[in-house]
Order: structure tokens, then sequence, then C-alpha cells
């Protein structure tokens, strides 16, 4: 009986041996029909080095590693491209389905909305979420600002040793809901100025030889009337 179940054991471990040997094969022929473009194909984890231009791209099944050489970059995946050699980089948030940067998404994957690079659930405070785009929408859309204006204070523009610019930027767009909530925006910041205003040196350097002369007129006055 024991011999019995010592053979059993040995028929189905071998048959478990024998499985797996043809997953593996398949697995390695399927690498090697992706292996088009490659420049270093590896039998257990595909291609390891791409042609010129072209981009590897590398994602795990379980704990073993796969790369292929792709033209393009599939979803969820940026390119960045190097000397020696182009990756695919996976975009860090799993909700976003194509990125510029790893931690910058472009569009978002259904069910999210896009706001400055991020993806959303539910679009955050001050913004309307557009169906057609999926993106969040400022509700009050602001123009560009204004160059700084010159630096100043009380109104001279020299004189001071600080004063202070602004500049502004207008309302261009807005839901009508949020119309009332929207205003034009201005801020200001501190800035140098001339600390003498131009001409300011030689006048005073007039006003004291003025000076001078008029102490030194008045002094020979006073002696003359003494004597």
């Amino acid at each position: 009986m024991q011999w019995i179940i010592f053979l059993l054991l040995l028929f189905i471990n071998s048959m478990e041996m024998l499985t797996q040997a043809r997953r593996k094969k398949r697995v390695s022929a399927t690498l090697f029909e992706n292996c088009t473009g490659c420049v270093m194909c590896s039998e257990d984890n595909g291609c390891i080095a791409c042609q010129q231009r072209l981009f590897l791209l590398i994602w795990r099944d379980g704990i073993r590693q796969y790369g292929a050489c792709v033209h393009a970059c599939p979803p969820g995946y940026f390119g960045v491209r190097g000397q020696e050699l182009n990756r695919c980089i996976k975009c860090r948030s799993p909700s976003c389905e194509s990125c510029f940067s790893k931690d910058f998404c472009m569009k978002c994957k259904e069910h999210f909305f896009l706001h400055k690079g991020k993806c959303f659930s539910a679009c955050p405070p001050e913004t309307l979420a557009q169906s057609s785009t999926r993106e969040c929408q400022e509700k009050c859309e602001m123009g560009p600002w204004s160059n700084w204006s010159p630096c100043t204070n009380q109104g001279k523009t020299c004189g001071f040793k600080w004063g202070s610019a602004t500049r502004v930027r207008e309302v261009i767009r807005s839901s009508k809901e949020e119309s009332a909530m929207c205003s034009t925006l201005s801020e200001s910041r501190k800035c140098r100025m001339k600390k003498h205003c131009p001409g300011e040196k030689n006048e005073k350097k007039r006003k004291g030889k003025r000076d001078k002369k008029e102490k030194k007129k008045k002094r020979k006055i006073d002696s003359l009337m003494v004597t």
C-alpha cells in the first residue's frame, strides 16, 4: 500500500514539473517573439537592451521581471531618453493614464479628474468639474499678470532707500454662480530705490559752496565792525 502511495505522489510531482516546464517554454517563446528591436535578449527576462530610438519597457509578473522594446510607451508610462538607453517609466499615481513625468499627470483614468498635474476623485474647492475633458477648471479664470509698476515711495521714484511696486490681473471668465466672488487681484513687493535723485548730489555741492561763501562773508563783515 505504501508503494502505491509513493508512486502516486511521484507521478503527481512529475506532472507538476512537466506543467511548469511547458509554461516556461510558452513564456520563453512569447518573449523571443517580442525580442524584435532588442540588442540583448534573455530567455528568462526578455529584452535587456534596445535598438536606438526604441524604449525599453519593463514589467513584473509575480517575482519575475520581463522586458520588451517598444516604439511608444503604453498608458501609465512616460518615455525618458538617455545617451545609452531609452526607458519607459511608470507614472507614480495609479489613477493616472498618461503622464509627462513621474509626478505630473496629463490624463486621468475614468472616474478621476485632472487638476494641476494630479488626479482627484472629486475636484478641489474653488474648481468646477468639466465632464467633456474630465478636468477641474478654476471657478474664476484670471488673466495674466501685468508688468510690475515702477518702484515708488510717497509718489517719488527716488530719494528713498526702499519703495514698493505693484502688479494686477483681471477676471477673464467665470461661472454665473461665482461671478460675484471674482475680483481683480493685485499684489505688491518691496523694492530698492535710488537713494539720491539725479542731479541731487550736484545741487547739494552747490548749496554747500554757497553756504560757505555766505559764512565767510559774514565773518569778514563782523571783523570789520569790531575794528
